[in-house]
Protein backbone atom coordinates (compact mmCIF):
# COMPACT_ATOMS: atom_id res chain seq x y z
CA UNK A 1 0.00 0.00 0.00
CA UNK A 2 2.02 3.31 -0.77
CA UNK A 3 0.49 6.53 0.45
CA UNK A 4 -0.73 8.83 -2.02
CA UNK A 5 1.03 12.37 -2.19
CA UNK A 6 -1.38 15.04 -1.67
CA UNK A 7 -2.23 18.82 0.19
CA UNK A 8 -2.86 16.59 3.64
CA UNK A 9 0.43 14.76 4.04
CA UNK A 10 2.76 16.82 1.60
CA UNK A 11 4.26 12.99 1.01
CA UNK A 12 5.65 14.26 -2.25
CA UNK A 13 9.08 13.54 -4.08
CA UNK A 14 10.37 16.61 -5.45
CA UNK A 15 12.99 17.45 -7.00
CA UNK A 16 13.86 21.41 -5.91
CA UNK A 17 16.74 24.19 -7.18
CA UNK A 18 18.59 27.10 -7.15
CA UNK A 19 21.35 25.98 -5.16
CA UNK A 20 22.97 29.15 -5.03
CA UNK A 21 19.87 30.20 -2.75
CA UNK A 22 20.55 27.69 -0.45
CA UNK A 23 24.16 28.41 0.17
CA UNK A 24 23.15 32.22 0.76
CA UNK A 25 21.01 30.80 3.44
CA UNK A 26 23.18 28.57 5.09
CA UNK A 27 25.49 31.34 5.34
CA UNK A 28 23.03 33.26 7.21
CA UNK A 29 22.92 30.48 9.62
CA UNK A 30 26.55 31.33 10.92
CA UNK A 31 24.44 34.63 12.81
CA UNK A 32 22.72 33.81 16.49
CA UNK A 33 18.92 32.62 15.64
CA UNK A 34 17.52 35.72 16.75
CA UNK A 35 19.85 37.92 14.24
CA UNK A 36 18.75 36.04 11.40
CA UNK A 37 17.58 38.55 8.39
CA UNK A 38 14.35 37.55 6.79
CA UNK A 39 13.71 39.08 3.25
CA UNK A 40 10.17 40.12 2.37
CA UNK A 41 8.48 37.83 0.77
CA UNK A 42 6.51 39.35 -2.65
CA UNK A 43 2.59 38.17 -2.62
CA UNK A 44 -0.13 37.70 -5.11
CA UNK A 45 -3.85 36.93 -4.80
CA UNK A 46 -3.95 35.55 -7.86
CA UNK A 47 -5.35 31.86 -7.56
CA UNK A 48 -3.98 28.99 -10.23
CA UNK A 49 -6.65 26.13 -11.18
CA UNK A 50 -5.38 23.07 -10.23
CA UNK A 51 -7.57 20.98 -12.23
CA UNK A 52 -6.44 22.28 -15.31
CA UNK A 53 -4.11 19.76 -17.32
CA UNK A 54 -0.49 21.42 -17.03
CA UNK A 55 -0.20 23.39 -20.41
CA UNK A 56 -3.88 25.18 -19.81
CA UNK A 57 -2.40 26.09 -16.92
CA UNK A 58 0.96 27.76 -18.40
CA UNK A 59 -1.03 31.58 -19.24
CA UNK A 60 -2.20 31.69 -15.26
CA UNK A 61 1.57 30.56 -14.51
CA UNK A 62 2.98 33.58 -16.78
CA UNK A 63 0.91 36.03 -15.26
CA UNK A 64 1.70 35.05 -11.43
CA UNK A 65 5.46 35.21 -12.32
CA UNK A 66 5.35 38.42 -13.91
CA UNK A 67 3.17 39.59 -10.91
CA UNK A 68 5.80 37.99 -8.26
CA UNK A 69 9.07 38.56 -9.88
CA UNK A 70 9.55 41.97 -11.81
CA UNK A 71 12.29 40.67 -13.26
CA UNK A 72 10.21 38.78 -15.57
CA UNK A 73 7.15 41.82 -16.28
CA UNK A 74 8.83 42.06 -19.73
CA UNK A 75 9.28 38.28 -20.69
CA UNK A 76 6.15 36.73 -23.13
CA UNK A 77 4.62 33.44 -22.69
CA UNK A 78 7.48 31.62 -24.89
CA UNK A 79 10.56 32.25 -22.41
CA UNK A 80 7.89 30.06 -19.31
CA UNK A 81 7.67 26.24 -19.67
CA UNK A 82 6.18 24.03 -17.06
CA UNK A 83 5.96 20.58 -16.55
CA UNK A 84 4.75 18.42 -13.30
CA UNK A 85 7.15 17.35 -10.85
CA UNK A 86 5.06 15.31 -8.34
CA UNK A 87 1.51 15.40 -6.41
CA UNK A 88 -1.95 14.02 -6.69
CA UNK A 89 -5.16 15.46 -7.89
CA UNK A 90 -4.28 18.20 -5.29
CA UNK A 91 -1.24 19.88 -3.65
CA UNK A 92 0.23 19.91 -7.13
CA UNK A 93 3.86 20.32 -7.88
CA UNK A 94 5.33 21.63 -11.18
CA UNK A 95 8.57 22.70 -12.24
CA UNK A 96 8.28 26.24 -13.81
CA UNK A 97 11.34 26.85 -16.05
CA UNK A 98 12.26 30.66 -17.10
CA UNK A 99 14.55 31.38 -20.11
CA UNK A 100 15.82 34.86 -19.22
CA UNK A 101 16.85 37.45 -21.59
CA UNK A 102 20.56 36.92 -20.44
CA UNK A 103 19.42 33.32 -22.06
CA UNK A 104 19.96 31.60 -18.78
CA UNK A 105 17.22 29.50 -17.65
CA UNK A 106 16.07 29.50 -13.75
CA UNK A 107 14.02 26.95 -12.55
CA UNK A 108 11.50 27.51 -9.69
CA UNK A 109 9.11 24.87 -7.99
CA UNK A 110 5.27 25.91 -7.73
CA UNK A 111 3.29 24.31 -4.94
CA UNK A 112 -0.37 24.23 -5.59
CA UNK A 113 -2.61 23.39 -2.78
CA UNK A 114 -6.11 21.46 -2.85
CA UNK A 115 -9.48 22.29 -1.22
CA UNK A 116 -10.10 21.16 2.81
CA UNK A 117 -6.73 21.56 3.88
CA UNK A 118 -7.52 23.41 6.88
CA UNK A 119 -8.61 20.63 8.40
CA UNK A 120 -5.23 19.02 9.03
CA UNK A 121 -2.18 22.00 7.83
CA UNK A 122 -2.11 25.35 9.70
CA UNK A 123 -0.99 27.50 6.68
CA UNK A 124 -0.55 30.66 8.61
CA UNK A 125 1.97 28.35 10.76
CA UNK A 126 3.71 27.06 7.91
CA UNK A 127 4.52 29.88 6.14
CA UNK A 128 5.49 31.68 8.92
CA UNK A 129 8.08 28.96 9.81
CA UNK A 130 9.10 28.48 6.05
CA UNK A 131 10.78 31.51 6.24
CA UNK A 132 12.94 31.36 9.21
CA UNK A 133 13.98 27.86 8.60
CA UNK A 134 14.63 28.73 5.04
CA UNK A 135 17.26 30.92 6.54
CA UNK A 136 18.71 28.51 8.82
CA UNK A 137 19.58 26.80 5.65
CA UNK A 138 16.91 24.73 5.59
CA UNK A 139 14.82 23.32 2.42
CA UNK A 140 13.72 25.56 -0.68
CA UNK A 141 13.67 29.19 -0.29
CA UNK A 142 10.17 30.73 -0.10
CA UNK A 143 10.98 33.07 -3.38
CA UNK A 144 6.95 33.70 -3.23
CA UNK A 145 3.11 33.39 -2.13
CA UNK A 146 -0.33 33.30 -3.96
CA UNK A 147 -3.91 33.20 -3.58
CA UNK A 148 -3.71 29.05 -3.04
CA UNK A 149 -0.21 28.07 -3.27
CA UNK A 150 3.55 28.86 -3.17
CA UNK A 151 6.87 29.49 -5.39
CA UNK A 152 9.75 27.90 -4.04
CA UNK A 153 13.53 27.56 -5.14
CA UNK A 154 13.98 24.41 -6.80
CA UNK A 155 16.91 21.65 -4.94
CA UNK A 156 18.89 19.70 -7.71
CA UNK A 157 18.38 16.09 -5.81
CA UNK A 158 17.02 12.57 -5.17
CA UNK A 159 14.22 11.99 -2.64
CA UNK A 160 15.43 9.40 -0.55
CA UNK A 161 13.54 5.84 -0.25
CA UNK A 162 12.36 4.28 3.18
CA UNK A 163 15.64 1.64 2.91
CA UNK A 164 17.96 4.82 2.65
CA UNK A 165 16.84 5.67 5.91
CA UNK A 166 18.66 2.17 7.65
CA UNK A 167 22.08 3.35 5.60
CA UNK A 168 24.34 3.85 8.57
CA UNK A 169 25.84 6.97 6.42
CA UNK A 170 22.94 8.31 6.04
CA UNK A 171 20.89 8.13 9.44
CA UNK A 172 23.94 10.00 10.81
CA UNK A 173 23.62 12.81 8.45
CA UNK A 174 19.78 12.65 9.23
CA UNK A 175 20.26 12.84 13.00
CA UNK A 176 22.98 15.82 12.74
CA UNK A 177 20.58 17.59 10.53
CA UNK A 178 17.62 17.02 12.85
CA UNK A 179 19.79 18.38 15.85
CA UNK A 180 20.24 21.49 13.81
CA UNK A 181 17.14 22.15 12.92
CA UNK A 182 15.69 21.27 16.40
CA UNK A 183 17.72 24.57 16.75
CA UNK A 184 16.20 26.35 14.94
CA UNK A 185 13.91 29.68 16.60
CA UNK A 186 10.19 30.30 15.13
CA UNK A 187 8.64 33.18 16.92
CA UNK A 188 5.01 33.21 18.96
CA UNK A 189 4.13 30.45 21.35
CA UNK A 190 6.47 27.84 22.46
CA UNK A 191 3.88 25.59 23.24
CA UNK A 192 3.91 21.67 22.04
CA UNK A 193 1.12 21.44 19.56
CA UNK A 194 0.97 17.59 19.81
CA UNK A 195 -2.23 17.28 21.79
CA UNK A 196 -3.77 20.19 20.68
CA UNK A 197 -3.23 18.80 17.20
CA UNK A 198 -4.47 14.79 18.04
CA UNK A 199 -7.24 15.50 19.47
CA UNK A 200 -8.77 18.00 16.59
CA UNK A 201 -8.12 14.90 14.61
CA UNK A 202 -9.46 13.01 17.20
CA UNK A 203 -12.61 15.09 17.37
CA UNK A 204 -12.95 15.36 13.76
CA UNK A 205 -12.21 11.65 13.00
CA UNK A 206 -14.74 10.63 15.88
CA UNK A 207 -18.01 12.22 14.22
CA UNK A 208 -17.87 11.56 10.69
CA UNK A 209 -20.34 9.90 8.52
CA UNK A 210 -19.69 7.93 4.97
CA UNK A 211 -22.43 7.96 1.92
CA UNK A 212 -20.21 4.68 0.80
CA UNK A 213 -21.48 1.65 2.83
CA UNK A 214 -18.91 -0.66 2.83
CA UNK A 215 -16.79 2.82 4.49
CA UNK A 216 -19.92 3.25 6.91
CA UNK A 217 -19.49 -0.58 7.63
CA UNK A 218 -15.81 -0.11 7.95
CA UNK A 219 -15.45 2.86 10.24
CA UNK A 220 -18.22 1.51 12.46
CA UNK A 221 -16.22 -1.00 14.25
CA UNK A 222 -13.98 1.43 15.45
CA UNK A 223 -14.37 1.78 19.06
CA UNK A 224 -13.59 5.91 19.43
CA UNK A 225 -14.05 5.26 23.28
CA UNK A 226 -11.08 3.14 23.40
CA UNK A 227 -8.99 4.76 21.27
CA UNK A 228 -9.97 8.23 23.79
CA UNK A 229 -8.83 6.39 26.96
CA UNK A 230 -5.50 5.53 25.24
CA UNK A 231 -4.93 9.14 24.03
CA UNK A 232 -5.29 10.27 27.92
CA UNK A 233 -3.43 7.22 28.91
CA UNK A 234 -0.22 8.35 26.86
CA UNK A 235 -0.89 12.35 27.23
CA UNK A 236 -0.42 11.49 31.02
CA UNK A 237 2.03 9.50 30.54
CA UNK A 238 4.47 11.12 28.19
CA UNK A 239 3.29 14.13 30.35
CA UNK A 240 5.70 12.95 33.14
CA UNK A 241 9.27 12.02 30.91
CA UNK A 242 9.25 15.82 30.86
CA UNK A 243 10.85 16.09 27.26
CA UNK A 244 12.66 19.28 25.63
CA UNK A 245 10.17 20.81 23.57
CA UNK A 246 11.62 22.12 19.80
CA UNK A 247 10.29 23.17 16.58
CA UNK A 248 9.50 19.87 15.21
CA UNK A 249 9.09 18.64 11.52
CA UNK A 250 6.14 16.14 12.36
CA UNK A 251 6.58 14.50 9.58
CA UNK A 252 10.03 13.08 8.56
CA UNK A 253 9.73 10.47 6.29
CA UNK A 254 11.95 9.58 3.69
CA UNK A 255 10.11 11.41 1.29
CA UNK A 256 10.75 14.58 2.85
CA UNK A 257 14.32 14.08 2.65
CA UNK A 258 16.15 14.50 -0.45
CA UNK A 259 20.41 13.98 -1.22
CA UNK A 260 22.40 15.48 -3.52
CA UNK A 261 24.61 12.71 -4.07
CA UNK A 262 27.59 14.29 -5.74
CA UNK A 263 28.07 16.73 -3.21
CA UNK A 264 26.35 14.42 -0.28
CA UNK A 265 24.41 17.38 0.95
CA UNK A 266 21.30 16.82 2.39
CA UNK A 267 18.13 18.28 2.44
CA UNK A 268 15.16 18.41 4.94
CA UNK A 269 12.02 19.83 3.19
CA UNK A 270 8.34 20.36 3.35
CA UNK A 271 7.32 21.48 6.47
CA UNK A 272 3.68 21.60 6.25
CA UNK A 273 3.21 20.03 9.65
CA UNK A 274 5.91 21.72 11.40
CA UNK A 275 5.17 23.01 15.03
CA UNK A 276 6.87 23.54 18.37
CA UNK A 277 6.60 19.92 19.93
CA UNK A 278 8.38 17.11 21.66
CA UNK A 279 11.84 16.28 20.32
CA UNK A 280 10.86 12.77 21.06
CA UNK A 281 7.70 12.85 18.97
CA UNK A 282 9.95 13.96 15.93
CA UNK A 283 12.29 11.31 16.75
CA UNK A 284 10.15 8.37 16.89
CA UNK A 285 7.44 9.47 13.98
CA UNK A 286 11.07 9.69 11.98
CA UNK A 287 12.00 6.01 13.15
CA UNK A 288 8.02 4.63 12.26
CA UNK A 289 8.66 6.18 8.56
CA UNK A 290 11.33 3.24 8.47
CA UNK A 291 7.99 0.92 7.52
CA UNK A 292 8.26 3.24 4.63
CA UNK A 293 4.04 3.62 3.12
CA UNK A 294 3.68 0.00 3.13
CA UNK A 295 3.81 -0.14 6.59
CA UNK A 296 6.33 -2.89 6.69
CA UNK A 297 6.94 -2.69 10.57
CA UNK A 298 9.66 -5.12 10.60
CA UNK A 299 12.00 -2.62 9.07
CA UNK A 300 11.83 -0.50 12.32
CA UNK A 301 15.13 0.57 13.58
CA UNK A 302 16.27 -2.25 16.39
CA UNK A 303 17.72 -0.64 19.53
CA UNK A 304 21.38 -0.48 17.74
CA UNK A 305 20.03 1.09 15.33
CA UNK A 306 18.40 3.37 17.02
CA UNK A 307 21.20 4.30 19.86
CA UNK A 308 23.49 5.45 16.38
CA UNK A 309 21.38 7.66 15.20
CA UNK A 310 20.28 9.40 18.81
CA UNK A 311 24.00 9.19 19.65
CA UNK A 312 24.62 11.00 16.22
CA UNK A 313 21.75 13.76 17.40
CA UNK A 314 23.04 14.27 20.59
CA UNK A 315 26.39 14.89 19.84
CA UNK A 316 26.96 15.02 16.02
CA UNK A 317 30.46 16.40 16.37
CA UNK A 318 31.77 13.54 19.28
CA UNK A 319 28.66 11.10 19.02
CA UNK A 320 31.22 8.18 20.69
CA UNK A 321 30.93 10.45 24.15
CA UNK A 322 27.58 10.51 24.58
CA UNK A 323 26.99 9.16 28.00
CA UNK A 324 24.56 5.94 28.89
CA UNK A 325 22.44 7.79 30.80
CA UNK A 326 21.68 10.26 28.18
CA UNK A 327 20.75 7.51 25.19
CA UNK A 328 18.78 5.55 27.52
CA UNK A 329 16.55 8.62 28.68
CA UNK A 330 16.28 9.53 24.68
CA UNK A 331 15.40 6.31 23.78
CA UNK A 332 12.64 5.66 26.61
CA UNK A 333 11.36 8.91 25.35
CA UNK A 334 11.18 8.07 21.80
CA UNK A 335 9.77 4.74 22.31
CA UNK A 336 6.95 6.40 24.29
CA UNK A 337 6.23 9.76 21.65
CA UNK A 338 6.51 6.68 18.70
CA UNK A 339 3.35 5.48 20.09
CA UNK A 340 1.37 9.31 20.08
CA UNK A 341 2.32 8.80 16.24
CA UNK A 342 0.90 6.09 15.39
CA UNK A 343 -2.44 7.83 16.94
CA UNK A 344 -1.75 11.07 15.47
CA UNK A 345 -1.49 9.29 11.93
CA UNK A 346 -4.08 7.41 12.36
CA UNK A 347 -6.48 9.66 13.10
CA UNK A 348 -5.30 12.03 10.41
CA UNK A 349 -6.39 8.46 7.97
CA UNK A 350 -9.76 9.08 9.20
CA UNK A 351 -10.03 12.65 8.07
CA UNK A 352 -8.25 12.34 4.44
CA UNK A 353 -10.96 9.06 4.41
CA UNK A 354 -13.97 11.51 4.03
CA UNK A 355 -12.24 14.99 2.68
CA UNK A 356 -9.78 13.60 -0.16
CA UNK A 357 -10.38 13.13 -3.58
CA UNK A 358 -7.64 10.60 -3.60
CA UNK A 359 -8.22 7.27 -4.82
CA UNK A 360 -6.69 5.49 -1.81
CA UNK A 361 -7.85 3.45 0.84
CA UNK A 362 -6.90 5.88 4.06
CA UNK A 363 -9.77 3.50 6.39
CA UNK A 364 -7.08 0.98 5.98
CA UNK A 365 -4.43 2.61 6.81
CA UNK A 366 -6.06 3.91 10.47
CA UNK A 367 -6.01 0.36 11.08
CA UNK A 368 -2.41 -0.26 9.89
CA UNK A 369 -1.37 1.99 12.21
CA UNK A 370 -3.79 1.58 14.72
CA UNK A 371 -3.12 -2.04 14.96
CA UNK A 372 0.85 -1.35 15.32
CA UNK A 373 0.01 1.05 18.36
CA UNK A 374 -2.04 -1.92 20.26
CA UNK A 375 1.07 -4.58 19.28
CA UNK A 376 3.90 -2.09 20.62
CA UNK A 377 1.90 -0.08 22.96
CA UNK A 378 2.54 -2.81 26.05
CA UNK A 379 6.61 -2.94 26.00
CA UNK A 380 6.81 0.75 25.01
CA UNK A 381 4.56 1.90 27.84
CA UNK A 382 6.09 -0.92 30.67
CA UNK A 383 9.68 0.94 29.32
CA UNK A 384 8.35 4.41 30.35
CA UNK A 385 6.88 3.66 33.48
CA UNK A 386 9.98 1.54 34.91
CA UNK A 387 12.51 4.54 33.61
CA UNK A 388 10.02 6.68 35.50
CA UNK A 389 10.15 4.55 38.07
CA UNK A 390 14.05 4.09 38.67
CA UNK A 391 14.19 7.96 38.04
CA UNK A 392 12.22 8.60 41.30
CA UNK A 393 13.89 6.29 43.11
CA UNK A 394 17.52 7.96 41.88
Amino acid sequence: MSKPADEFSSRNSESEAEESNHEDAVSDNEKPKHQQQLVPIPSSSLIVDHTLPVPDMLPSLVKLSKELFKEWSNLDESHFSAERVSGGITNLLLKLSVKEENGNTVDVTVRLYGPNTEYVINRERELQAIQYLSAAGFGAKLLGVFGNGMVQSFIHARTLEPLDLRNPKLAAEIAKQLNRFHQVEIPGSKEPQLWNDIFKFYERASTLTFDDHEKQKKYATISFEEVHTELMKLKELTGCLEAPVVFAHNDLLSGNLMLNDDEEKMYIIDFEYGSYNYRGFDIGNHFNEYAGYDCDYTLYPNKDEQYHFLRNYLQPENPDTVSENALKELYVETSCYMLASHLYWALWALIQAKMSPIDFDYLSYFFLRYDEFKKQKETCLSLGESYLSESKTK
